[in-house]
């Protein structure tokens, strides 16, 4: 096995690799700061990095698989942490200078987690400013002069570019799959709760998500299954059985999916080469795929989501606001301001919107496997002082629906394309079986 290119591996072949001796954690490693070292000027995706303590947790796996002991499903592995995620052994800034040299005392629940796998922390990756929308310094590993998307770009370019196989990120809009999308690569966003928050920059209880990124189906599955679980630090997790992601995305679809191809009522946002794009996927499809039109009344979602995370974002932020406001970024001073005058009718009100939100999904993915639509308006802008537009993530998001990108297509300019897929909530494990069905349809047309 060449080791210059291990860091192209993805992490199930990485996985086996390093279970079966061919391939030691250290040198897996080693290869994913190589290919830092040569693509990092240009990409920028790391906000902390220390070769050696990454080097020195690869040795410890590598000792402890050598001398019998019990070694976990990411045994070895790297892995990339938004640096919203708390990590005892290095700093967590948030993207803002008002938590600079922040190191926290605890590991958030989802890096113990991955500790306990196995996993390799292998740094820091650059987050917008409090997961809102002013730019880190990442750049678009397809071209440097193109956003990476937001607020996860580290985690999404740092895959995109070969730097590390798996990635943390979380998404409170569209964070997770707007990211993904530009980048061009899985990124999935779970059912709400499925994943504990306890940890992370807290800033919408009802639209705060955790997700993770990867180069194959398979790897998002891999990562998701460790990752799943009851926390009584964070409320909405509940406790469950185990979900065999793994296994049920590897299955083969009982019937042939069948796809609802939903455009929302932002369809007027997308592209000419997106809608161009999606005609062609669906009529590919076939009568595997209806289009189906979602009642004119859901357009008021948008901003019963608005109302939620602007209010919430501003309680869970307010000692920033009341200590630093003068050095946090216009957007978000212009967020917080809104968010600290919105009506508790309002608030209350749109909260009380989302049971309808649920019922009505639930009818339709009764009859669907789930629903396709764009992950982004088109590909990913030109300029790197926006990281784009979110809006066909926001209905996911406030319904805590799971969500898929998959990096099908490509635009004029050879950029990624993304498709977003979205199942039932609590019905993750069917999405990605079907995910990877529409991933062998599509490619086998």
């Amino acid at each position: 096995m060449d080791a210059t290119s291990l860091n192209w591996l993805s992490a199930t072949d990485a996985a086996r690799a390093v279970a079966e001796g061919a391939v030691s954690s250290e040198q897996l490693v080693d290869a994913c700061l190589a290919r830092i070292r040569a693509a990092e000027p240009d990409v920028q995706a790391w906000q902390f990095l220390d070769p050696e303590h990454a080097l020195a947790q690869a040795r410890a796996r590598d000792r402890d698989r050598s001398e019998g002991r019990p070694c976990g499903p990411l045994h070895g592995l790297p892995v990339g942490i938004k640096d919203i995620i708390d990590t005892a052994d290095m700093p967590t800034e948030d993207g803002t200078v008002l938590h600079a040299g922040r190191i926290p005392d605890h590991d958030a629940t989802v890096v113990s987690l991955l500790r306990s796998a196995g996993a390799v922390i292998l740094g820091k990756t650059v987050t917008t400013e409090c997961a809102y929308f002013h730019p880190g310094k990442t750049r678009n590993p397809h071209n440097p002069a193109h956003t990476p998307g937001g607020s996860s770009s580290g985690s999404a370019a740092a895959v995109a570019a070969g730097m590390v196989p798996l990635a943390l990120g979380t998404q409170t809009n569209g964070s997770m799959i707007r990211p993904a999308a530009f980048c061009g690569v899985y990124g999935f966003k779970p059912t709400h709760g499925l994943i504990s928050r306890h940890g992370i920059l807290k800033l919408s209880r009802t639209v705060d998500h955790v997700g993770v990124f990867a180069r194959t189906l398979e790897d998002i599955a891999l990562l998701a299954e460790q990752l799943v679980g009851h926390d009584e630090y964070d409320p909405d997790t509940r406790p469950r059985a185990r979900i065999p992601f793994v296994r049920t995305a590897a299955d083969e679809p009982p019937l042939t999916p069948r796809l609802a191809f939903v455009k929302t009522p932002v369809w007027e946002r997308a592209s000419e080469e997106t809608r161009e794009a999606f005609a062609e996927l669906t009529a590919e499809l076939g009568e595997q795929c209806e289009e189906y039109e979602l009642p004119a009344t859901i357009r008021e979602a948008w901003d019963w989501h608005r109302t939620i995370m602007e209010a919430e974002m501003a309680a869970n932020l307010d000692l920033e606001w009341q200590k630093g406001q003068d050095r946090l970024s216009e957007p978000l001073r212009a967020l917080l301001s809104r968010g600290r005058v919105v009506k508790a009718l309002d608030y209350q009100k749109a909260l009380s919107r989302i049971p309808g939100l649920h019922s009505g999904f639930d009818e339709l993915l009764s009859r669907f496997d789930a629903i396709v639509t764009p992950a982004a308006p088109g590909t990913a802008p030109a300029g790197l002082a926006a990281t784009g537009d979110p809006a066909f993530c926001t209905l996911w998001s406030l319904c805590g629906m799971p969500a898929l990108n998959m990096p099908l297509m490509r635009g004029e300019n050879g950029m990624p394309l993304g498709v977003q897929l979205v199942g039932g909530r609590h019905d993750d494990a069917r999405l990605l079986r079907t995910a990877r069905w529409l991933a062998v349809h599509a490619s086998a047309d």
